[in-house]
């Protein structure tokens, strides 16, 4: 199983971190965890595209983690899907989508008469709702969802990924919370978010200090996050989805390492990671971890 980070950034603008998400590989198949922004510029940038996914499944219904849905299908259909995007989101996931593409149908309809493709299957979705539980099953490859503490947003789950002999979890947006660690016990990988407290600061007309209490009660802190991998006996921690998008990286694997003292790495953008030969990528360096 091999894992890339797409996006390791959060709803601000960043030109280096991309909105959340993430590429799950195994075997034949892949699946596309979020689609926050520029999601599709990064599957080319893996080697993948909207046309190869084998579904899409959605942590929780916040705009950073969804918001280029839209151009996922669309793009999808430009590069020659034969297929409906299929979807995996918790309740809520079919009003959204069906929202969305009704949004769009004009538009939509206009490029199906005009360009005259070949087919439109690909524009087509394929919808399912879930709560907590095996999500799908596709060949040896199982994912189940854990509800996970992201409240006021109701309904928000981490995913875990199993195969023979591995197994990789997603933490989605959370809180500290017993359920993942429980659900994540002796994983090979942990991918999990983090926010970086010390670093954020009030900026006149942007944002209060009220306002980062708030955000920073619903994510697990940065001086939290290594707790959650220890607890969890993670194998391997990846660090993913960071409020604020720059930050001292020195500082946070000091701060991350006074927890957890097995191998950990601060994610970027088109990092991988390979269960079987336990190799991190990036950049075309590959380092072989533990």
């Amino acid at each position: 199983m091999k894992l890339t980070l797409l996006g390791t950034g959060c709803p601000q603008c960043h030109t280096e971190r991309y909105g959340p998400a993430n590429l799950v590989r195994h075997g034949q198949y892949t699946l596309l965890v979020d689609c926050g922004s520029g999601v599709t510029q990064r599957l080319v940038g893996a080697g993948s595209s909207g046309a190869r996914l084998d579904a899409l499944l959605l942590t929780h219904l916040h705009s950073d983690h969804l918001v280029d849905l839209y151009q996922l299908i669309i793009s999808g259909w430009h590069q020659g899907r034969d297929r409906p995007q299929r979807i995996f989101g918790p309740p809520g996931t079919r009003a959204f989508v069906e929202g969305t593409m009704e949004l769009w149908r004009g538009e939509r309809e206009l490029r199906i008469e005009h360009e005259k493709r070949p087919s439109t299957v690909g524009l087509a979705v394929d919808i399912h709702e879930f709560g907590e539980g095996v999500v799908l099953e596709l060949g040896d490859l199982r994912v189940s969802a854990v509800a996970v503490d992201h409240r006021p947003v109701k309904e928000a789950y981490g995913f875990v990924f199993e195969a023979p002999g591995e197994k990789a979890v997603f933490s989605g947006d959370t809180r500290y919370c017993g359920a993942l660690i429980a659900a994540a016990r002796d994983c090979d990988v942990l991918v999990h978010e983090c926010f970086i407290h010390r670093e954020m600061h009030p900026v006149p007309g942007v944002r209060t200090r009220e306002g980062i209490e708030a955000v920073a009660a619903y994510h697990t802190l940065s001086d939290q996050v290594g707790r959650v991998a220890r607890e969890a006996g993670a194998r391997f921690l990846m660090l993913n989805h960071f409020v604020p998008a720059e930050f001292d990286r020195e500082a946070l694997i000091a701060e991350v390492a006074r927890e957890f003292d097995g191998p950990f790495v601060v994610g970027e953008d088109l990092m991988d990671y390979d269960i079987a030969t336990r190799t991190l990528g990036y950049r075309g360096m590959r380092v072989r971890v533990g």
